[in-house]
């Protein structure tokens, strides 16, 4: 690594400027993992990287326009910001065109202080845990296979405007399956957390002990509606999709399932039956996330021109009524509504609910309970239409106890659709999704209760 620091970088690549406008962001990473497979660690490894983005801002008469260039490691600044200022050039004018962020949000960091660093010491407790899960595993003749990861990066924003923003972003998750020795079985428990002290390998390993053996009893069904119990990983999945579609802008042009027949968007319509508040919150216990925002490329959710921008805390869904939507700066001026900000985290709660998940199986006479799901793809962005495929452990409860596993679904559903159809909801609790937690680990969800979710076809895996 450089002995330039991601500093200094920034403040060369502010100084070099020759235009209207820049903004430059390095992101300092360091990585430390745990593989194994088989009831045997198998790989080990610390890493660290930098990225450096810088972002020019161009007035060619007809409008302002942007190009952002970005490089790993320490490039040639000079030839960096040439090529970002050459790229707005090239570029018509933005139609997210605002002015800059210049004042500095709350809890803008350290500036001058160093980039924090993780190292293999992370799992200093954890490794010596997962060994005794492994040998625990051997002697019921089940295999443990799975990962550990724990990031920190630290991102330094400058700007032409005056700002001089710090974050420090620690992010780390594990996933833990059992097999049996003929992998005709497979289950899975995860979690997300920001430091290994809050990750009790012991109780992870009791969870896929208790679906291994729920999966000895193999039951065939077939497709239909069943009664299914969504435990918090599949709920967060799918709220994240449900998160990701909501631009204001797309709902506000007819676009998506946010959008109001007849014009405008859905805010104050009520979509969830149970009074559910669907909230982001970057100070919320757990989950912290960034206090602003940090934007490499303009989309329909962000803005280059809102970096810097603060992300309070907002609620999407209040008591089940749609309360806000993702609104950068610009299509809140269009609109004459308030600029909000997506945050890095999501929470799903029913501020009533008092169940447990294990008190919502008891409480089942009949219905599917999942484990995961995966290979989720948007069908139909007017309903939020999705499909996928379920995932290491359809369990079928009976009589409020689990009775055996069954075969794996496809199903159909709109996560929007499915808030309206939710029965019940138990107390919310941190989890990790499995489909998106390469991009989205901090989220906290409960277990719900959907009464008819669609399971459209068998699926042959296993």
């Amino acid at each position: 690594m450089s002995t330039v620091t991601p500093q200094e970088l920034v403040e060369r690549a502010l100084a070099a400027s020759t235009v209207d406008g820049q903004i430059t962001y390095v992101t300092e990473s360091s990585e430390a993992n745990l593989r194994w497979a088989s009831n045997s660690l198998t790989t080990n490894g610390a890493m660290r990287s930098r990225q450096v983005v810088v972002i020019s801002f161009v007035d060619g008469g007809a409008g302002m326009a942007t190009g952002t260039v970005a490089r790993t490691g320490s490039p040639d600044i000079a030839e960096l910001v040439a090529r970002s200022e050459q790229a707005a050039r090239d570029a018509g004018p933005a139609e997210d065109a605002v002015p800059l962020i210049s004042e500095a949000p709350a809890g803008s960091g350290n500036w001058d202080a160093e980039a924090a660093e993780t190292s293999i010491g992370v799992f200093a407790d954890f490794a010596p845990a997962l060994g005794e899960a492994f040998q625990a595993a051997r002697g019921r003749d089940e295999l443990l296979f799975g990962f550990a990861e724990h990031q920190l990066a630290t991102t330094y924003l400058g700007s032409s405007t005056g700002l001089r923003l710090r974050h420090d972003q620690p992010t780390g998750r594990v996933e833990l399956n059992g097999k049996s020795t003929d992998f005709g079985r497979s289950v899975w428990a995860g979690v997300g957390t920001r430091d290994f002290t809050d990750v009790s390998v012991a109780d992870l390993a009791a969870e896929v002990q208790q679906k291994m053996a729920w999966s000895q009893r193999r039951i065939e069904l077939p497709a239909g509606r069943y009664e299914t119990l969504l435990p918090p990983s599949t709920v967060s999945d799918l709220m994240i999709v449900a998160y990701w579609s909501m631009e204001a802008r797309d709902a506000d042009e007819g676009r998506s399932v946010y959008a109001r027949q007849g014009g405008g968007n859905r805010i104050g319509d009520r979509l969830a039956a149970l009074p559910l508040d669907l909230r982001s919150d970057p100070n919320a216990p757990g989950l912290e996330t960034s206090p602003f925002q940090v934007v490499g490329g303009s989309s329909g959710s962000a803005s280059v021109f809102d970096n810097g921008m603060p992300t309070p805390a907002v609620d999407w869904i209040s008591g089940g009524v749609l309360t806000n939507l993702v609104r950068p700066r610009a299509w809140a001026l269009k609109t004459t509504a308030p600029a909000t900000a997506a945050v890095d985290n999501l929470v799903l709660e029913d501020p009533n609910a008092t169940a447990s998940p294990a008190e919502m199986i008891a409480g089942t006479e009949r219905g599917l309970l999942l484990t995961t799901l995966w290979y989720i793809r948007e069908v139909d962005p007017q309903t939020l239409l999705v499909t996928g495929l379920t995932r290491d452990g359809v369990f079928l409860v009976e009589g409020g106890e689990v009775t055996g596993a069954v075969n794996n679904f496809r199903f159909n559903e709109s996560p929007v659709d499915l808030l309206a159809r939710a029965t019940q909801a138990s107390r919310t609790e941190r989890t990790l999704p499995r489909e998106w937690n390469d991009w989205f680990t901090r989220a906290a969800m409960p277990m719900l209760r959907v009464p008819d979710f669609n399971m459209s076809s068998v699926s042959p895996a296993s």
